[in-house]
């Protein structure tokens, strides 16, 4: 279930590359500066908070490689 976040965070969304099986589901909320994530199963635990910068190199990394370290041509 999608959580109205607060303090200028928008609605948590389902990651587009999380698992179809239910058991790999990552949500995530843009805010002020930055990226807020989590696992969707345990809504009310965690949640790491990215600045702009540093989620712009991670989702750079991610598009530039396989997922099992190999570097995609």
């Amino acid at each position: 279930m999608r959580q109205q976040s607060t303090g200028g965070w928008t609605e948590w969304f389902k990651s587009s590359h999380s698992g179809g099986s239910g058991t790999e589901c990552v949500e995530a909320a843009y805010g002020p500066g930055g990226v807020a994530v989590r696992d969707s199963k345990g809504a009310g635990g965690p949640v790491l908070r990215f600045p702009a910068g540093a989620w712009e190199t991670f989702l750079d990394g991610v598009k530039a490689h396989d997922g099992r370290g190999r570097e995609l041509c």
